[in-house]
């Protein structure tokens, strides 16, 4: 059986979609708890679980001058502030393998970004804490191979999810095989992250661009597909957004778009 537990949460297989959401880096705690709020009365709303996902560290940026965040120790802190103020489970990346323990202490999933899909040590250390690890797929690897990186995080004692954030094709574009999605269900349960799958990387010269139009497409296919998570990046002033501008969702369309999404949900899932 493909389902996890994260909190009070069931995860897979004929459970009910799940969102992870929130802005793409910590900007502040303060933005944290104002998004966090509006999302969470959403989720209620339709009785979906709900995770919190912020980043404390962008280290992936396209130039060195990005906006990466407030570092682990402050970044920590804004996560667990919207842990205690509204009980639900929060989610950030780790980087490195020694990050792993200190992350754990806060965040209920630990999540590998694409890039790094591959490296050993640090699906270990993540599989170690004990917390669910989301792995991304990487924009390079084909969906039978993510077997492989589940099998790391089971056997350090973790249990895994994976995310298809889209595949390369040729430079600058990003393209989802929906197919993948059933694919990668026979390891762990599957997200789907509509945001970074409508990135052009690097489009901007020194910052990603992206289709934001085309989020509510991904979103629904993905859904459509199978998937068991929606993963989106939300903010309340999305030209303002100090990372990934060009793809975060508006806050005042969040709703909108999860209730299509649960809607097609409850048909694909039997609900």
């Amino acid at each position: 059986m493909n389902q996890l537990q994260i909190g009070t949460y069931k995860i897979g297989d004929r459970s009910p979609l799940a969102v992870i959401a929130g802005p793409c880096v910590i900007e502040s705690t303060e933005h944290c708890l104002r998004v966090a709020e509006v999302a969470v009365k959403v989720c209620q709303s339709m009785a979906l679980p709900f995770v919190f996902k912020c980043s404390f560290d962008k280290a992936n940026r396209t130039s060195v001058k990005g906006f990466r965040g407030p570092g682990l120790e402050e970044g920590l802190g804004s996560l667990e502030a919207v842990k205690s103020a509204f009980g639900v489970p929060v989610l950030t990346d780790i980087h490195l393998p020694e990050q792993a323990d200190a992350v754990a202490e806060v965040c209920d999933v630990l999540q590998i970004p694409a890039f790094l899909c591959r490296q050993t040590d640090l699906l270990i250390a993540a599989g170690k804490t004990g917390r669910v690890v989301n792995v991304k797929k990487g924009q390079f690897m084909a969906p039978d191979q993510m077997g492989k990186a589940v099998e790391k995080v089971q056997s350090a004692g973790g249990g895994a999810m994976l995310t298809d954030r889209g595949t390369f094709f040729g430079y600058g574009r990003l393209v989802n095989d929906f197919t993948g999605i059933p694919v990668m269900k026979q390891f762990a349960p599957v997200v789907i992250d509509a945001t970074h799958s409508c990135q052009i990387p690097g489009g901007l010269g020194d910052r990603s661009d992206g289709l934001r139009e085309h989020v509510p497409v991904i979103a629904t296919a993905g859904v459509a597909s199978g998937a068991d998570a929606l993963f989106l990046e939300i903010h309340d002033n999305p030209s303002a957004a100090l990372s990934d501008s060009a793809t975060v969702y508006p806050l005042d369309r969040f709703e909108w778009l999860l209730d299509r999404c649960r809607r097609i949900s409850e048909v694909v899932r039997g609900g």
